[in-house]
């Protein structure tokens, strides 16, 4: 295997047994300077072989960027093609008596809006989304006395022959998570708020004694849990959320898709050390352009550790009407056609009901671009770069008199596009236009 090296000031990283070394999981985001004579041929120029400690497998492969780059990024795949939809291989998790996984229908989930201590309320909704198709439905469970009510919930729902999967979300509360396992059938935990504080900036340094301490305090508070679902046959979700990460993740991490995959990673090593598999993931953000980044990048760190845990892919807060259902569809959208996702939520600020038809309609279109394998026919790209974005440089060919087309007033030096428009093409613009309505 080849070696390489790495410049001093690259945090974390340390040459071990004649490779590099990372005493913690980085994002790859640069190695400079690397002798060619550490480096290995590859299809697609030259790469850099390299060990990391963070993640079970024992070598990864670093390339440069583009063509000629100083940039090398980790060669990492993270969905089956990138020409053709395929469906990612996944375990089966089982919620409830529903199975969730790559072996089963893309399934659809809503969350209700009513007060949970209101038993009779929250069971109308639960009934109204299962008459609407619904796989699963999750209900908030703050406190202890919506703990208790879940049981009442559930019971009544029994006895009114509805036996849709129920899923309690908790946020900063490990003890009422113990208590709704009891009952419910999947329990979804935020990392960034149930051993730890959402991030409140009080300390922005961490040693990493620190760290590990921290992680001994989450293994002392998450394990209990584990157990539980474990004993009960219940399934789990490690839900990270753009919005809540720690002060700890947000020390080493800053903002980042990188952060909301360390987040969750943590927390499903501590599954993985108690035997405990049934569990799915999710990397939820406001924002479409970082809930893609997250995801693709969790299961790029999958494929490297070679897991195979199911997807629930959302876009949080993505509003209504229109924008909501559009915003939904980008995030949610971009990921079913890269062939991920198992369970996916169109979160509307709407009645729950109405999310079923927009996360239908998606589940519907991922599973049919997955079945025909939709896409192109591979190719290599050799003209944009993903990872070290350069704005384009060009030269104009010299305007020549007497050609049909004179582009000196609409296109810049470089060959983007210049838009100039005069004041009377304006006016002409304007008057063609009151014309054709029907106003002038």
């Amino acid at each position: 295997m080849a070696t390489g090296v790495a410049p001093a000031p690259l945090p974390h990283v340390k040459v071990r047994g004649g490779g590099i070394g990372f005493t913690k999981s980085v994002d790859f985001a640069k190695v400079l300077s690397v002798p060619g004579a550490l480096r290995t041929a590859s299809s697609r120029g030259r790469a850099l072989v390299v060990w990391s400690s963070s993640t079970e497998s024992d070598t990864m492969e670093l390339e440069p960027a583009s063509e000629g780059s100083p940039l090398l990024v980790p060669r990492q795949k993270y969905c089956e093609s990138i020409h053709q939809t395929r469906r990612r291989k996944t375990r089966t998790v089982m919620v409830g008596n529903v199975a969730l996984g790559s072996d089963h229908p893309m399934r659809i989930q809503t969350m209700t809006t009513s007060d949970t201590k209101d038993v009779a309320k929250t069971v109308e909704e639960v009934m109204r989304i299962a008459d609407k198709g619904a796989d699963f439905v999750r209900i908030t469970v703050q406190g202890k006395k919506e703990a208790d009510a879940c049981f009442e919930i559930k019971n009544t729902l029994v006895q009114k022959n509805y036996n849709i999967p129920l899923v309690a979300d908790i946020h900063f509360a490990p003890t009422v998570a113990l208590r709704v396992a009891e009952c419910f059938d999947k329990i979804r935990v935020n990392p960034g708020n149930f051993a730890d504080r959402r991030a409140q900036f009080e300390k922005l340094e961490y040693t990493e004694d620190d760290y590990e301490k921290e992680l001994e305090h989450i293994e002392k508070v998450f394990s209990p849990l584990v157990e539980k679902c474990k004993k009960y046959g219940r399934a789990m979700r490690i839900g990270t959320n753009h919005g809540s990460l720690s002060d700890r993740i947000m020390s080493y991490y800053g903002d980042s898709p990188r952060g909301m995959v360390e987040s969750a990673l943590e927390f499903a090593r501590i599954c993985r050390n108690l035997d405990f598999h049934n569990f799915v993931f999710s990397m939820k953000a406001s924002n479409p352009v970082v809930m893609v980044q997250a995801y693709r990048l969790l299961v790029a760190e999958m494929y490297n550790l070679g897991w195979d845990y199911p997807l629930h892919l959302g876009v949080t807060e993505a509003g209504e009407g229109e924008d909501g259902r559009m915003k939904s569809a980008i995030g949610i959208g971009t990921l079913l056609m890269d062939g991920l996702g198992d369970t996916i939520r169109v979160s509307l600020t709407e009645p729950p009901e109405e999310e079923i038809d927009p996360c239908r309609r998606l589940a519907n279109l991922g599973t049919q671009a997955a079945n025909l394998q939709i896409g192109v026919v591979p190719f290599e790209e050799k003209h944009r770069r993903y990872f070290d974005f350069q704005r384009r440089s060009g030269q104009l060919p010299l305007q020549k008199e007497g050609e049909a087309v004179d582009y000196r007033g609409v296109l810049h030096r470089d060959g983007s596009v210049l838009m100039s428009v005069s004041l009377d093409q304006l006016k002409v613009t304007c008057i063609f236009l009151a014309l054709f309505c029907g106003l002038y």
